[in-house]
């Protein structure tokens, strides 16, 4: 069957919303009550998970906007001027960062969506863009967040019910809360540690240790090393038997102004007597089968959980698989390369010690990221020394050696 794509597609839209508002009303709210002059919003699409999430919403005109945050419980409200609501509910369902959501007309005037998120959510983009064909588009991107950061929106925001604000986006808090790591002086480092909660990786054949306690353990010694290195400041995505989705992780990285991301992990394999440290980047095409394999479990993760990455309109996916930009994979390489070298002779390596894979959790565009598998837990000698705090301590030194030669020669001198 043919399928309207593109500007006709939204012409085609736009004509359809008109004629139902004219035959049925918008939202329930009878066609006799909708001012003339009032806008059209003729399109939705919603996509996310559980760190972000999209709205896009199609006018006929450009509409000015403004957004304002309720607590107790949390909201997040937009004031719009008279407007019809064209578009089916199902396109505007609720999903990702958000379980309720509501829109329609406030008075003759003005109207009004309001969103109720599952967690504290903040604005970190609200804008309206010209659409390619047909309108404009109010684009509204949000982001997990903390209660406290929220409650500091609410107290701070500044609220007129009636006309909207002068800065329509006042109250976005979209860069408040962290630095950019392009200007900022402290060279930031997330450090990942693998799996945790109700995923709990794999287990030791010997010891039966779950693979999220190692990768904690490891996680804080590393975080303390890196911390002793001047200029350097490094945090811990999970700080303990939490469970965080493969989003969350990358979020919370992109939230502290991470200017690397080190994922932690320690892995197992049906060949026993494999054993050694690889380092991980981030490939569109796998660089062998066990890196395959490997990504595919670890992208698993989620779903062990009972969440799943929501697939939306190609125009907003991206906020839910970005592609890593060449300069960034540059970068990463850059890292896993110095990273390796810092090991060799010191430490067990596996064949061919970076290799690369569709790993979910590499995927910031903007981050620098590595994932370290430690060692393999399915290996006796392995898994002795992931247990070990001097070995830990040994590798955690090995390296911040490598972070600290990355970052004078990468990043300082421009590659």
């Amino acid at each position: 069957m043919f399928q309207a794509r593109g500007p006709f597609a939204a012409c085609l839209r736009f004509i359809a919303a008109w004629l139902a508002i004219l035959l049925l009303g918008a939202t329930g709210v009878p066609a006799a009550e909708t001012r003339g002059d009032a806008l059209l919003a003729f399109g939705a699409r919603i996509a996310g998970d559980d760190a972000r999430s999209r709205v896009v919403i199609d006018f006929d005109g450009k509409p000015s906007f403004s957004v304002h945050y309720l607590a107790a419980p949390e909201r997040i409200v937009i004031d719009l001027p008279a407007t019809a609501f064209g578009f089916p509910a199902d396109d505007l369902a609720p999903r990702g960062l958000f379980q309720d959501i509501r829109y329609g007309a406030m008075d003759e005037g003005s109207a009004r969506i309001v969103f109720t998120p599952n967690r504290p959510v903040k604005l970190v983009n609200a804008e309206v863009q010209k659409n390619e064909g047909h309108g404009f588009r109010l684009v509204l991107d949000a982001e997990m967040s903390t209660a406290e950061a929220v409650a500091e929106l609410v107290k701070t925001q500044s609220w007129t019910s009636a006309e909207p604000t002068s800065d329509p986006t006042a109250g976005v808090g979209a860069s408040a809360a962290s630095p950019d790591p392009a200007t900022d002086a402290v060279f930031t480092i997330a450090v990942d540690a693998g799996h945790g909660g109700i995923d709990t990786g794999t287990v030791g054949g010997k010891s039966g240790t779950p693979e999220k306690e190692i990768t904690l353990a490891f996680a804080r010694d590393l975080t303390d090393r890196l911390n002793r290195e001047p200029g350097v400041r490094a945090f811990l995505t999970r700080k303990n038997d939490t469970f965080l989705s493969l989003s969350q992780r990358v979020t919370l990285a992109r939230q502290g102004a991470a200017d690397l991301f080190i994922s932690l992990h320690a892995d197992q394999l049906g060949q026993k007597g494999i054993r050694g440290a690889t380092v991980y980047t981030l490939s569109d095409t796998a660089s062998d089968r066990m890196a395959a394999a490997l990504a595919a479990r670890e992208n698993l993760s989620d779903q062990l959980a009972g969440y799943a990455i929501e697939n939306g309109p190609p125009e907003i996916a991206d906020i839910l698989l970005d592609l890593a930009r060449r300069e960034t994979q540059a970068f990463s390489i850059s890292l896993a390369r110095r990273l390796v070298n810092s090991f060799n002779g010191q430490i067990e390596l596996i064949n061919n010690p970076h290799r690369s894979a569709g790993f979910q959790v590499l995927r910031a565009p903007d981050i620098p990221s590595i994932l370290l598998e430690l060692g393999f837990l399915s290996n006796e000698e392995d898994e002795k020394l992931l247990l070990e705090p001097g070995w830990r301590s040994k590798v955690a030194d090995l390296i911040a050696k490598a972070v600290t030669a990355y970052r004078q020669q990468t990043v300082v001198g421009g590659g």
